[in-house]
């Protein structure tokens, strides 16, 4: 990424910031997730759609992420799903993007597929980042040119060189009429692949792409706070990644993660199954 130049000292000291904060915004998720399912109640508003949700909880993660970040690293402006915020202006300094809780209708089912996701940019590019899921635990971080890791181990993605063997992960939109061509793009692709995962947290399946546990994700729409973190995770352990307006002929929204081994016949069967047209 040309003109991000950063070094290593200050890349890890950011990538240490980004999991220390998702790690006490999990843990502020994990216990309002634990008292929902034992009874207790949380408040709940419509965003872009009825089916698009935001909780109380949301914004009360983003808010602790807000004010950690501002203690921690001053000044330092701050992009968040609930709160918003812009791509810092100056060149060369760090802006923050947050999604609070990555998989708010998975928190709101029960189901334990959420994350809160915390990235450093320079010059609107991802340089650190962390994925942190509050019920398991798990910590994915990367830092730009040194790696990805899961607690601890290096990650690395899958060595898949058939598309037709290939697991691959898809998402969708919340308004109906993009649904109903996701769905359309979905069933040309389900033949020409091993299977299709849904898991409804973006965030975690540009992870799951690094732990060689996906052999590539595609969705259209994603906001920067949903792959922030992610991607680069992704990418740091050998994805070949595409995001948002760097392929049009899979849509100017789509983000791309996939092993390097199918990423090209796997982009050809988007593009021609209509990808651009979702």
């Amino acid at each position: 990424m040309a003109g991000v130049g950063v070094d290593e000292a200050m890349l890890n000291d950011l990538k240490n910031t980004a999991e220390q904060v998702a790690v006490e915004a999990a843990h502020l998720v994990r216990t309002a997730w634990v008292r929902m399912r034992s009874g207790g109640e949380v408040a709940v508003d419509t965003k872009s759609a009825e089916t698009d949700v935001v909780t109380a909880v949301d914004r009360e993660s983003e808010e602790l992420v807000r004010a950690r970040l501002e203690r921690i690293r001053p000044g330092e402006p701050v992009l968040g799903e609930e709160g918003g915020g812009a791509v810092g202006d100056a060149a060369g300094g760090v802006t923050w993007v947050v999604d609070p809780i990555d998989g708010t209708v998975n928190f709101l089912y029960g189901l334990p597929t959420f994350a809160v996701s915390i990235a450093a940019q320079i010059d609107g590019v991802s340089v650190a980042g962390a994925v942190v899921e509050p019920v398991s635990g798990r910590r994915w971080t990367a830092v730009r040119g040194g790696g990805a890791w899961l607690d601890g181990d290096r990650l690395s993605v899958s060595a898949a060189d058939r598309l037709d063997l290939a697991l691959v992960g898809m998402g969708f939109s919340y308004a109906q009429d993009r649904r109903v061509r996701q769905g359309k793009l979905t069933a040309d692709l389900v033949g020409q692949v091993r299977d299709i995962r849904r898991r409804g947290a973006a965030s975690l399946d540009l992870c799951a792409v690094a732990a060689g546990w996906l052999d590539g994700f595609f969705e259209h729409g994603l906001h920067r706070w949903d792959w922030a973190a992610g991607a680069l995770i992704a990418q740091e352990a050998g994805a070949t990644v595409l995001l948002p307006g760097e392929a049009a002929d899979l849509g100017e929204d789509a983000t791309f993660a996939v092993s390097p081994g199918i990423a090209a016949e796997l982009r050809a069967a988007l593009a021609a199954g209509g990808a651009a047209e979702v």
